[in-house]
């Protein structure tokens, strides 16, 4: 892995989701928008097709993969890195077929018993986020650090003896998902621990609600506003050693990667 993160670009294909529901349900719009994504600097543009804000409806498996498939079919098409967000293991396979790299499953593997075996099959990295349940599942610990070290610690190990290797493991904290703010800046100033795991770390911080309550941001309801706060927690995290982010706004990310990277030289 380099110094500098991964760049996710977020591309949601679905009606519904928190910041950006709808602007690209249309196969032509979504690529465009992808299209403008990889311009900006994205590594990867990551598709999903079922919203994961709280109390989401869920999205038939048929219609998911009616949303995914034909814009990854034609970004890769482009030569565009693809990566699928779904928990489902049929739309994982679906959208491996039509020529993504990578799984990204909000719920790691834990939603659907076949994803591991899918990915196994496929040889592709996996993203596992922590899970306890979708967006809106109480949080409730008595050390959040640690109990999230410990339940990805064990996600690592039911995946690698389901087959999928150890080094295409990347590990999510999973910020917002059965958190409040308070645990999502825990885990944020404690990733040393998580990176004590051995498996390289993504971020999805992005235009995530806690970063929507901080004091500059007040009154403010517009999910973009968000961006900036998103832009410097990015330079902020490639100086922690984070393997990848996944953001909206790719081009404000990719320029807080240039300051980090011109700190870190200037500070070798």
């Amino acid at each position: 892995m380099s110094d500098r993160p991964l760049v996710f670009g977020i591309l949601n294909v679905t009606p519904d989701s928190f910041s950006d529901g709808g602007r690209f349900a249309g196969p032509s719009d979504a690529v465009a928008a992808a299209l403008r994504l990889v311009d900006a600097g994205a590594d990867y543009v990551d598709v999903g097709g079922e919203s994961t804000r709280p109390h989401a409806d869920p999205v038939p498996i048929a219609e998911e993969q009616r949303r995914v498939v034909p814009v990854i079919e034609a970004l890769v098409d482009r030569g565009v890195p693809v990566s699928i967000d779904t928990m489902h293991a049929a739309t994982a396979r679906a959208a491996l077929v039509a020529g993504a790299a990578v799984v990204n499953d909000v719920s790691g593997g834990l939603g659907d018993p076949e994803m591991a075996v899918v990915v196994a099959e496929a040889g592709v990295p996996f993203v596992a986020m922590h899970w306890r349940g979708p967006a809106g599942t109480p949080a409730s610990y008595t050390d959040v650090v640690a109990e999230v070290r410990d339940e990805l610690a064990q996600r690592v190990e039911a995946l690698t003896a389901a087959g999928i290797s150890r080094d295409r493991i990347l590990l999510d904290p999973g910020l917002g998902f059965a958190k409040d703010a308070a645990h999502n800046w825990q885990l944020l100033g404690a990733l040393p621990v998580l990176n004590a795991l051995g498996q390289p770390l993504l971020i999805g911080a992005s235009r995530k609600r806690f970063l929507g309550a901080l004091p500059s941001l007040a009154g403010r309801e517009d999910a973009t506003a968000r961006d900036l706060p998103t832009a410097v927690l990015s330079a902020l995290l490639s100086l922690e050693g984070v393997a990848a982010l996944r953001v909206h706004d790719v081009a404000a990310t990719v320029a807080a990667l240039d300051v980090a990277d011109a700190w870190r030289k200037a500070t070798a």
